[in-house]
């Protein structure tokens, strides 16, 4: 069942076939963990997705608290008996009418659950190439760092990696520099300093980015920055690794002819685990 403005309904038929978020793209979602039935990082997502709501001018209701939100959330983990551990798919869009130019800035929202295996975030071992993803770029811009529902780089990017055997692709900007995964977002290791890209190159503003780059701080003998990475520097990283709120923290294990160590990656995967 789905948390459809507040009312549960089986998951297929619930959309209009004029619904804009179908239509034109127009929406925006966060994908949140449940552990316990607890919402993990749950002030974190809620702000990036008021500011997700005002970058795309849509009217937010007066009853879109973090309150209201963590309590439609819950309802529906316990609607879909899965408060143990689960992924949640929160998607807001702009109600229907119009063409380009929408009749309305109101929304309406679909809460969507899925049941996870794990509490905790596992460490895996198994191999995890990657490469570049080429055909399409990411613009270095501030849409760019929210969650919209037009993700079709990243579905064109999946494919190529199915087709290649890959298990991921790194997008690049239109500067031709490393942004992120396809699905979440990239730090590298290179010596004593830790990197990832700042927001500014385009990446997904993420929300375990953000906590792994407060952990990391605390290592001592480690420089953290945020600044670009060019294709080059991956052949020289030490350690490549992925980071999204489902997964915790993806290690990379090769990228073309080069492999990489994952011991820092196991550090901060235990550190991100006390946290919950």
């Amino acid at each position: 069942m789905i948390n459809s403005n507040s009312s549960f309904l089986p998951s297929d038929g619930c959309l209009s076939a004029s619904n804009r978020g179908f239509l034109y793209g127009d929406g925006v979602f966060e994908t949140l963990k449940v552990v316990n039935n607890k919402i993990l990082f749950l002030e974190e997502h809620y702000f990036r997705l008021m500011a997700s709501m005002r970058i795309l001018r849509m009217q937010i209701p007066n009853n879109f608290t973090l309150e209201f939100i963590e309590e439609q959330i819950l309802s529906t983990v316990a609607n879909n008996n899965c408060a143990a551990s689960a992924r949640i798919r929160f998607t807001v869009y702009r109600n229907d009418g119009g063409f380009y130019l929408p009749e309305t800035r109101t929304i309406s929202y679909i809460i969507q659950v899925a049941p996870l295996l794990s509490k905790l975030y596992v460490f895996s071992d198994a191999n995890y190439e990657v490469d570049l993803y080429k055909d399409f770029f990411i613009a270095k811009q501030l849409l760019s760092t929210i969650k919209t529902t037009n993700k079709i780089i990243n579905i064109t990017g999946s494919i190529f990696a199915q087709e290649n055997d890959l298990q991921n692709c790194l997008l690049l900007n239109n500067e031709k520099n490393v942004v992120e995964a396809l699905n979440g977002n990239l730090f590298m290791l290179l010596g004593g300093k830790l990197i990832t890209p700042p927001i500014e190159d385009g990446c997904l503003n993420g929300i375990i980015r953000k906590q792994v780059l407060a952990l990391a701080k605390k290592i001592e003998g480690l420089e953290v920055v945020e600044e670009s990475i060019s294709p080059f520097d991956l052949q020289k990283a030490d350690e490549l690794f992925i980071t999204n709120v489902i997964i915790g923290i993806q290690p990379i294990t090769q990228y073309r002819k080069k492999t990489f160590t994952t011991s820092l990656t196991n550090e901060l995967l235990k550190k991100l685990n006390e946290l919950i």
